[in-house]
């Protein structure tokens, strides 16, 4: 008796992961058109959509996704004047968006993403580089399941959910198709393949995306988490040249991001700054307005390394005042020791 009830736990176990099984890859063949034409309009892969899409509504059998066509878990939020669902997440009885498709979910999630300042920097990724994605989601804040890439990983790799990185939506169709062969004898599916007909099926084989090591990977990802906490952390300082407004660059960054922080064109950065090149340096000083004509000290004392360039940064002066004042010619260099005059200009010999 104890042996037949094992073969019967045996079985209905297996018989719910095969159901299982066959729900995530009806999933798949459902939704993947879906997560291909979100890739096209905001490069997000659509490897890392359905993954996603699978993990948070379970195969497409949790309540959110069956009730409320939210298949990413999208809460309310102040800005949401669409139908709602109460629904107990983090916590009890949480306000949840309701859709009137899936598809409208699936934009809403690329919005999501795309529109949010935590994310910013996953569209500066590769849009094929799936792992990238993965853990450049955790990093930037999206799950806080600690292994929420590795589960992301693992569901597009189970599945070779990459392939459909590698398509479009005139072609997801043959993808699918690809993948799951016994389509062939989908009514339903052939129609909508037929209503694709005029497009010429893909002779090239897809390939997976070669992936670079893990480490490489991870260097890259923790290069967007640094980098937020990076900018985020940058003081504007009063210089005493006049109170200029000013910041000490704290790694080496792109001008781009300096702007786009303060909301400053890099052409106005540039300059203000008279800027050879637009790739700051670790603590280089950067204006965040027009420099001052005079100095705050008459004069100074050349040191190693210093160049009219730093010395003009230093001292809150714009360059060319700088050289005008010194009576050198435009792109000389101070020797050591040399006194450059601030505020007046070089007495002549």
């Amino acid at each position: 008796m104890k042996r037949l009830f094992q073969l019967i736990g045996f079985l209905i176990l297996a018989k719910l992961g095969a159901q299982t099984w066959a729900t995530e890859d009806q999933y798949i063949q459902r939704f993947a058109p879906y997560a291909v034409e979100e890739m096209e309009k905001y490069k997000i892969p659509a490897s890392i959509t359905l993954a996603q899409g699978l993990l948070e509504t379970a195969g497409g059998q949790s309540i959110l996704a069956q009730q409320g066509n939210n298949h990413f878990g999208i809460k309310c939020k102040d800005d949401w004047t669409g139908k709602t669902m109460k629904h107990t997440d983090d916590a009890p009885n949480e306000c949840f968006r309701v859709y009137d498709d899936p598809k409208q979910s699936y934009e809403d999630h690329s919005k999501f993403l795309a529109y949010r300042k935590y994310y910013v920097n996953l569209f500066k990724l590769d849009p094929k580089d799936y792992k990238a994605w993965a853990y450049g989601l955790k990093k930037a804040g999206y799950a806080t399941n600690p292994r929420y890439a590795n589960i992301l990983i693992d569901k597009i790799e189970k599945y070779h959910l990459y392939d459909f990185d590698n398509t479009n939506s005139k072609t997801v169709l043959y993808a699918i198709l690809k993948m799951y062969p016994d389509l062939n004898n989908d009514k339903v599916f052939m129609a909508k393949l037929g209503q694709n007909a005029v497009i010429t099926k893909p002779k090239t084989v897809i390939v997976p995306y070669k992936q670079e090591t893990y480490a490489n990977q991870q260097v890259r990802v923790e290069k967007i988490k640094t980098k937020s906490e990076i900018l985020n952390s940058i003081l504007v300082k009063n210089h005493p040249n006049g109170g200029l407004k000013f910041i000490i660059v704290p790694e080496d960054l792109p001008l781009k991001s300096i702007a786009e922080k303060f909301d400053i064109s890099e052409k106005r950065l540039e300059k203000w700054n008279e800027l050879t090149s637009t790739n700051l340096k670790k603590n280089d000083i950067l204006f965040l307005e027009s420099k001052k004509s005079s100095g705050n000290v008459d004069t100074y004392k050349t040191v190693l390394g210093d160049t009219m360039h730093s010395i003009a940064q230093k001292f809150g002066i714009k360059e060319r005042k700088l050289y005008s004042k010194n009576r050198m010619n435009d792109g000389q260099q101070p020797r050591v020791g040399q006194l450059i005059y601030l505020n007046h200009k070089k007495p002549r010999n």
